[in-house]
């Protein structure tokens, strides 16, 4: 058994928020300047080196990337050794809170949907937690803005519809979205479980690798194929036109139910805040 102390937990989630919020992932902005090269637009290249540009003084000046820092997604691991001194969620509520404080970062949650009233701390996280065997604790922290949510979607298909439906689903979703997700995108889509099991897949796909692929077979062909069938749309850099609409597209899959095909959409802007760290 493993004792951690939960101002350990804290610190954590306090350093990841603010490195998240500051400092791009150096493999998103390989993609950025590797998909710059290829945009045929000029008006699409002068937009990524405009982004770049932008991540890379975010950076140097120790401020956020964009003025939406989101609502704060942790994910965590869990080894089923490990035994904390309190109430986790608490540590975790009370690491972002002095981050958004502290990092001077946009406190953008409202504590109810109809009375909208500002929280003024970022607080209450949203907390996904999974028991895995071992003794250690893994956090992804993942501030996630407004706009690209907002074109996120879950749709209960039918097996008929099967991959052609999916794909349909995926091109016209981010078709009529045009340019208010802040493209060029990372496109998360979850296959199967039921309804809020699709949605947790297809988030839980965003924090993956951009440079992986997934090990199921059918699903690793589907991400090549839509990744160049999303990149022909024409919506291009922030929807000013181009080939350069996403940088990866990341499916993840469960089993479901015989008469379902759940299908959820999860996209994520350019700036694709995700940090993480081992306890």
């Amino acid at each position: 058994m493993r004792y951690l102390d939960l101002k350990e937990v804290t610190n954590a989630i306090y350093n990841l928020t603010i490195d998240a919020c500051y400092n791009i992932n150096e493999e998103l902005l390989d993609h950025l300047k590797s998909f710059r090269e290829k945009e045929e637009n000029p008006l699409g290249k002068i937009v990524i080196d405009k982004i770049i540009e932008n991540d890379l003084l975010a950076r140097k000046e120790k401020m956020p990337l964009c003025q939406d820092t989101g609502v704060t997604v942790v994910f965590l691991e869990i080894g089923n050794d490990v035994h904390f001194d309190g109430d986790i969620y608490q540590a975790i509520n009370e690491g972002v809170r002095n981050a958004y404080i502290d990092g001077y970062l946009r406190k953008s949650v409202v504590i109810h949907p109809f009375h909208r009233i500002n929280t003024m701390d970022n607080t209450p996280a949203i907390i996904h937690t999974k028991i895995v065997m071992g003794d250690h604790l893994k956090i992804i922290v993942a501030p996630k803005g407004g706009g690209s949510e907002n074109i996120s979607l879950v749709k209960m298909l039918i097996p008929a519809d099967g991959i052609e439906g999916v794909k349909k689903l995926v091109l016209d979703t981010i078709f009529a979205a045009g340019g208010k997700p802040c493209p060029p995108i990372i496109v998360g889509i979850g296959i199967g479980g039921n309804l809020e099991k699709a949605a947790l897949l297809a988030k839980e796909a965003l924090m993956r690798d951009l440079n992986d692929q997934s090990s199921d077979e059918i699903a690793a062909k589907l991400e090549k194929e839509l990744l160049e069938e999303i990149n022909r749309l024409g919506v291009g850099p922030m929807g000013f036109g181009g080939r350069t609409t996403a940088l990866a597209v990341k499916i993840n899959v469960h089993p479901c139910h015989i008469a379902s095909l759940p299908v959820a959409i999860n996209i994520q802007c350019h700036a694709a805040r995700h940090k993480t760290m081992i306890l």
